[in-house]
């Protein structure tokens, strides 16, 4: 029998750098938000998912609205996102059965693949962790004060998300102080002394951030 499946949707953030008057993760994309772009991803690969969505406070309303304009029905609890992402996924972490595998998404990635969800997911039945990484096509510099140097990028991996993990693992892993080196939830997670398990992820599967990645996943959306 396989475990409970959870996702954690990250949908905490106010889209400073879009220049939006609306967070990124609700900008429509072919007359649809880009949160349900993600959500549909996870649902094509396991319908049985059961969802956390961590919103900030002054968004919560808006969720529902946007719920009830678009019937997008699933199965889904919603919680109060924090200051910084750590403590947006620590409170949704609490919602989440210490018997489950659980995935942890960004809202503003809609072009995760159903294939990387499932290999995660099957992954971290073995492995207790699974994150998507994809090689890096750019060259690579190494620069500070001291030094400047190439960087061999055949080591250089790019992560994605959704990142996943047992459960009870990773939220014994949040009972950490935070700390401003963990800049995603495999960084928490290795914090307590945990193995990172690498999975293939899908070179599509940007995180919207900026006005170009808006057009980019427009553009893959179609």
């Amino acid at each position: 029998m396989e475990p409970n499946h959870f996702v954690i949707i990250v949908a905490g953030g106010i889209g400073k750098r879009m220049n939006s008057p609306l967070p990124k993760q609700f900008i429509k994309i072919h007359n649809k938000p880009i949160i349900f772009h993600a959500i549909e991803r996870f649902l094509e690969a396991d319908s049985s998912i059961q969802f956390i969505i961590s919103l900030h406070p002054d968004y919560i309303e808006y969720w529902e609205e946007l719920i009830d304009e678009y019937q997008f029905n699933f199965k889904h609890r919603t919680v109060k996102g924090g200051q910084e992402r750590f403590f947006s996924v620590k409170n949704a972490l609490e919602l989440v059965p210490n018997n489950a595998i659980v995935g942890i998404h960004d809202s503003v990635r809609p072009l995760v693949s159903p294939s990387t969800i499932q290999r995660c997911f099957l992954a971290t039945q073995k492995h207790f962790s699974a994150i998507p990484v994809i090689d890096s096509v750019n060259s690579l510099r190494y620069i500070n004060e001291h030094r400047n140097e190439i960087v061999e990028r055949s080591f250089i991996k790019q992560v994605q998300t959704p990142q996943y993990f047992d459960a009870e693992m990773i939220k014994e892993s949040y009972f950490k102080d935070y700390s401003r080196k963990f800049t995603d939830d495999a960084s928490v997670f290795e914090a307590h002394n945990h193995d990172i398990h690498p999975v293939e992820g899908n070179p599509e599967n940007i995180k919207i951030t900026s006005p170009i990645d808006l057009i980019v996943a427009k553009e893959l959306l179609k």
